[in-house]
């Protein structure tokens, strides 16, 4: 674990640096000081409620940033004027914690309203789900290879 937390947090700085933005740490401390804060607590409470946030979270930020971008694309719903990619053949059944964007933006909204883009939300959550899960996890070793090989076992 101790080698992961450092290639996650290259792989999202190097997904933030791909849009070709003037992208900065700090980019809501004048207009939402309170943001990075908020999302932090928003990504706790979701993990004490669904253990797996951190992993479905850190997927959406994946599944959105390696089409076009980091641009949230991944969280829109269909309207009557476009098919959004979170139903999409690719996404459905795929990808969840949507409920965890909504939850985090809902708060951003009383707090800064209009302020914090969803693209950002979702980089924000994903980060601080990989720092809330960063301490070393105890694993066991020794298993043998399996005995019986082959499709015929597995079905």
């Amino acid at each position: 674990m101790s080698l992961l937390l450092p290639h996650l947090i290259i792989h999202l700085l190097l997904l933030t640096m791909v849009t070709g933005e003037i992208l900065r740490p700090r980019f809501y401390s004048e207009t939402c000081p309170e943001a990075e804060s908020i999302v932090r607590n928003e990504m706790k409470k979701a993990m004490i409620r669904e253990a797996r946030s951190v992993a479905s979270v850190m997927r959406l930020q994946f599944h959105d940033c390696f089409v076009n971008g980091c641009d949230g694309s991944v969280l829109l719903d269909d309207t009557p004027n476009m098919l959004g990619e979170k139903l999409s053949l690719s996404n459905i059944n795929s990808l969840r914690s949507f409920e965890v964007v909504d939850d985090i933006k809902e708060a951003l909204e009383k707090a800064c309203p209009s302020t914090v883009s969803c693209a950002d939300i979702v980089i924000m959550a994903s980060r601080d789900g990989i720092i809330s899960i960063k301490s070393d996890i105890k694993m066991t070793f020794g298993r043998s290879p399996p005995q019986k090989k082959g499709k015929h076992f597995n079905n």
